[in-house]
């Protein structure tokens, strides 16, 4: 073998490595659009959904048609990202009390919002209202979910709630998990007009440091992207950085290094447990901080 078919082999290697590792980050889980007379399953999650259409209700059952969504209501919404893309929606409140502040919260790279919604909803036991939303191409969010596409979509998020009249008085923080923590860093610094704190779970620094950590020298083809832990130096909202120490997806050093670059005030809360389990293990602590941190007068 020559020289050139060597280089050309190579280079074919790098690109297809680039694509392949690239991919990582969107892992998307498609569904239909709710309708009126759809019950809907996500294979994944063992989770059938009923639509109110006339409502804009979710009930969300499991496989014995048990409700699991009884102290807490969730609405459908659609709204349309700066992008063109129709996104899908959901407003959880709690069934009970009024909610005295308002989370929009940015989830992972894989699933959508029937497989995330368990990993945020326990703050609705402590007063708060949740909206989530799927990015483009996720659920049944139009569109191709790219790097460039899902921020985009996180910022249309942030404007559709503070466009809402009777969020106006709300206070609005914005919580991201993983992929979403990674976003929440960029967003939240560059919106700080419009929310008044940030709260980052298991989050990474950039898109080429976690495809290292995921294919090893491999990873070093992936674009490095917008940085986490340089956009987090415009911030000047509170900040909670949650991370476990035991998480083997995105290592708790990128946790530390977004809280480090980070300016005042600002609190970095290590936890045990699996990646993005925080509030199933410490609701009741991620709570209280987020409160006294960002909430407190």
């Amino acid at each position: 073998m020559n020289a050139g078919n060597i280089i050309s082999i190579g280079i074919s290697v790098i690109i297809i490595s680039s694509c392949s590792f690239n991919g990582i980050f969107h892992k998307p889980i498609r569904t239909v659009e709710f309708d009126e007379s759809v019950q809907q399953y996500n294979g994944n999650s063992t989770l059938y959904v009923d639509y109110n259409k006339a409502e804009e209700e979710i009930i969300i059952k499991d496989s014995a048609s048990n409700r699991l969504n009884e102290d807490f209501r969730i609405q459908n919404k659609y709204f349309q990202s700066s992008n063109g893309n129709i996104l899908n929606g959901w407003f959880i409140t709690p069934d009970r009390n009024q909610p005295f502040a308002t989370i929009l919260h940015l989830h992972g790279s894989a699933g959508n919002l029937l497989t995330h919604y368990q990993s945020i909803v326990p703050l609705v036991d402590y007063g708060y209202q949740i909206f989530m939303f799927d990015y483009s191409g996720y659920g049944s969010s139009e569109g191709k979910p790219t790097h460039k596409v899902v921020l985009e979509d996180a910022y249309s998020a942030l404007n559709y709630l503070r466009k809402q009249e009777d969020l106006r008085a709300s206070k609005i923080i914005v919580y991201g998990q993983s992929y979403g923590g990674y976003l929440a860093a960029i967003m939240g610094s560059n919106s700080q007009m419009s929310i008044d704190g940030i709260v980052i779970e298991g989050a990474f620094t950039s898109l080429r440091e976690e495809a290292i950590h995921k294919a090893s020298v491999f990873g070093n083809f992936v674009k490095k992207g917008i940085e986490a832990d340089s956009q987090i130096r415009k911030n000047y909202k509170p900040l909670l950085v949650i991370h476990s120490k035991e998480d083997d997806m995105v290592p708790v050093e990128f946790g530390r290094e977004i809280f480090l670059n980070a300016n005042d005030p600002k609190e970095f809360y290590e936890i045990d447990g699996p990646h993005n389990s925080g509030l199933s293990k410490y609701s009741t602590e991620i709570a209280e901080r987020i409160y006294q941190l960002i909430l407190a007068e």
